[in-house]
């Protein structure tokens, strides 16, 4: 049975030849209908190639917009010129196995909506990485007095429910995608992934892990400085922790603790 149409959505901001590996993969993999392509800035160089491989590729499509308004919104745009009936998220330093599509898109049909799969990610030493598989976050958990990232766990044998899976190689409907209004744009940076997850479990909907999709996933290739990136993920965590609170004492705890926690961010820039 052919798999409906789907969509990858890539966004590129100065990623480096990895680029290039991940969008081969998409390239050549018969399961993946077309690629949109969102370059949020990149040097000349790499712009003309990524140019030429747009030019050579017929279901390849580019967004530039000259700007890089950041992760979330440029994925939003992705999805919005997406016509695949499902879309699949993929960063631009991450090569998808192929094969990977068939057991995703299964994981998908029967979970409740709406419903995001994430696959198994691998580093270079076929080790699973950290995040592709995680608890809801919460105070407690990002300040140690609980587990978050299940990936020091054993690993399931099928798809299991879980509380997130990662930006980084992700599948959704693209009417869920809607019905979630996409990632929410206040994220620069970091957490909007956790944050679309939380979203979809608290709508009545799920997040399952698939452990066999699977994509390697070389780690910080963008060439962004590292305390800007960390500067990020700390506006990213106070903006996620006052978000979801909503009681007294959680707003109350988030009051308290959600400064320390940026803090301990940037200094680790």
């Amino acid at each position: 049975m052919s798999l409906p149409a789907i969509s990858a959505l890539v966004v590129s901001y100065k990623t480096g030849p990895r680029l290039h590996e991940a969008l081969y993969a998409l390239k050549s993999d018969p399961d993946i209908t077309e690629i949109i392509l969102v370059d949020n800035g990149n040097p000349p160089a790499d712009e003309a190639w990524i140019d030429r491989f747009v030019a050579a590729c017929p279901k390849a499509r580019l967004i530039r917009e000259g700007d890089n308004p950041g992760f979330g919104t440029a994925m939003n745009r992705a999805a919005s010129a997406a016509g695949g009936d499902l879309l699949l998220a993929c960063n631009p330093d991450c090569v998808i196995k192929r094969g990977a599509m068939r057991p995703m898109t299964d994981a998908l049909e029967n979970a409740p909506r709406p419903a995001i799969v994430g696959g198994r990610i691998f580093g270079l030493d076929g080790r699973e990485e950290r995040g592709a598989r995680r608890n809801t976050l919460t105070l407690w958990n990002a300040i140690g007095l609980g587990r978050w990232a299940l990936d020091g766990t054993p690993e399931p044998d099928g798809p299991v429910r879980v509380g997130a899976v990662t930006g980084a190689f992700f599948l959704i409907r693209a009417e869920d995608y809607r019905t979630l209004g996409g990632f929410d744009e206040a994220y620069f940076l970091h957490v909007e992934d956790v944050d679309l997850c939380r979203r979809a479990i608290e709508a009545g909907g799920s997040v399952t892990y698939q452990p066999k999709a699977g994509a390697l996933h070389y780690t910080s290739t963008s060439d962004a400085p590292r305390g800007e990136v960390q500067g990020h993920k700390a506006d990213s965590l106070k903006r996620y922790f006052r978000k979801f609170a909503k009681t007294p004492g959680e707003k109350l705890a988030a009051a308290l603790m959600v400064p320390l926690i940026g803090l301990a961010m940037r200094l680790r820039g």
